[in-house]
């Protein structure tokens, strides 16, 4: 039996007009066999919660660069609550200083990845947060 697609959304919410980062990991995401829905730039944190509700997806990936991460963030997380998609894991990357991750993963971010983190961490940490890691295979 076929292991099941993980589906993820890849978004940049705000201002922040920069999303290499973004495409790089969504190719990522997308070469290890997930299915990736990048919504592109520019989006408010009402359409990444509608998206990922009408996407049906596992997790949602946040790319932010502009420094409004702890605005955002929780607004993503709240919309996505209201939702009744509390089982839809987080991870966010971009600029984020250190002292902010402690209270990104407080509420309840799954994973905070700053320039230079390897694909193959974000990948793993998606399929360790969304499977499990007794259904992981590697």
């Amino acid at each position: 039996m076929a292991e099941r697609k993980i589906r993820v959304l890849v978004a940049k919410p705000g201002l922040d007009g920069h999303d290499r980062g973004a495409k790089v990991v969504a190719r990522a995401l997308r070469d290890a066999g997930m299915e990736v829905i990048y919504t592109g730039l520019r989006q408010t944190p009402e359409m990444i919660a509608e998206s990922a509700l009408q996407e049906d997806v596992d997790a949602v990936g946040l790319s932010i660069l502009s420094g409004a991460h702890m605005a955002l963030v929780p607004r993503v997380l709240d919309l996505l609550r209201a939702n009744g998609q509390e089982n839809v894991r987080i991870f966010i990357g971009g600029i984020i200083p250190d002292e902010d991750t402690p209270r990104l993963l407080e509420m309840g971010v799954s994973g905070v990845y700053g320039p230079g983190t390897p694909t193959d961490t974000i990948v793993n940490d998606i399929r360790r947060s969304v499977l499990g890691s007794a259904e992981i295979s590697e």
